[in-house]
C-alpha cells in the first residue's frame, strides 16, 4: 500500500510550532513502514508543486491529512493547497473530468464524477476542544454534532473525487493539562491497525 500523508500545520512561533503534528506523523510513517507499506510526505508549509501533488494523490491507496484545527477548520495554507491541487486535478481530468451530473443521464448525482475510487481519505487532527464536546446535544457550540461532521468542510472534496472517507483520529484539549498525549499517540497506532 502506498501512504500519502499530507502536514497542514503552519508555524507560529513561540506559540504553535506544531510539536504534536509532527509527533503523529512521526507515528504514522512508524507503523507503515514495519507493515512494508511506502509512504510519502507533502509539508505544505515548505511548498509544493500542485501537478507533483496531483501524482502523488493518484500514486496513493491512502491520504491522511495530519492537521491541527484553527478556528474550526484547517489552516488556511491547507484549503490554498486543496484550491490549487484540486484544480490541477480537474484541469488535467486526473482526479475527474466534471461534477458527475450530465444531460444523457438525470440520475446521475452531484459529487459522483471522480476517479479516484477505491481510495481512502481520514483526518488525523489535533484540537483544543475537549472531546465531550462532541456527540452532545447539550454542547453549547457544537450541538450534538461530532467530530467528523465538523471536519465535512474538509472530507467532501476528497469525497468528491472519489475517495472513502475513513473516521478521523484526534487527540483533543491538547492546551490543557488534562490531556494524555502519550495515550492519545498509543491510540493512533491502535486506529491506524485498525483501518491497515
Amino acid at each position: 500500500m502506498n501512504v500519502l500523508i499530507t502536514n497542514a500545520h503552519l508555524n507560529y512561533p513561540n506559540w504553535s510550532e506544531g510539536t504534536l503534528n509532527k509527533s503523529m506523523i512521526e507515528v504514522a510513517k512508524d507503523y507503515f513502514v514495519e507493515q512494508g507499506h511506502e509512504v510519502t510526505e507533502t509539508n505544505i508549509e515548505d511548498g509544493y508543486i500542485p501537478d507533483e501533488e496531483v501524482q502523488k494523490h493518484v500514486d496513493a491507496d491512502l491520504v491522511i491529512l495530519q492537521t491541527p484545527i484553527n478556528w474550526f477548520g484547517a489552516p488556511w495554507i491547507y484549503k490554498k493547497y486543496v484550491d490549487e491541487v484540486f484544480n490541477s486535478g480537474l484541469h488535467s481530468k486526473i482526479l475527474l473530468d466534471n461534477d458527475g451530473r450530465t444531460r444523457s443521464d438525470p440520475a446521475r448525482q452531484y459529487g459522483t464524477g471522480g476517479h479516484m475510487l477505491g481510495k481512502k481519505f481520514m483526518v488525523a487532527a489535533t484540537w483544543n476542544a475537549p472531546t465531550e464536546t462532541f456527540d452532545n446535544p447539550d454542547s453549547v457550540l457544537f450541538e450534538g454534532s461530532s467530530v467528523d461532521d465538523l471536519l465535512l468542510n474538509i472530507t467532501s472534496n476528497y469525497k468528491f473525487v472519489g475517495y472513502s472517507v475513513l473516521k478521523s483520529y484526534g487527540i483533543h484539549d491538547i492546551f490543557k493539562d488534562t490531556a494524555d498525549i502519550p495515550a492519545g499517540l498509543a491510540g493512533y497506532r491502535e486506529y491506524l491497525g485498525s483501518i491497515s
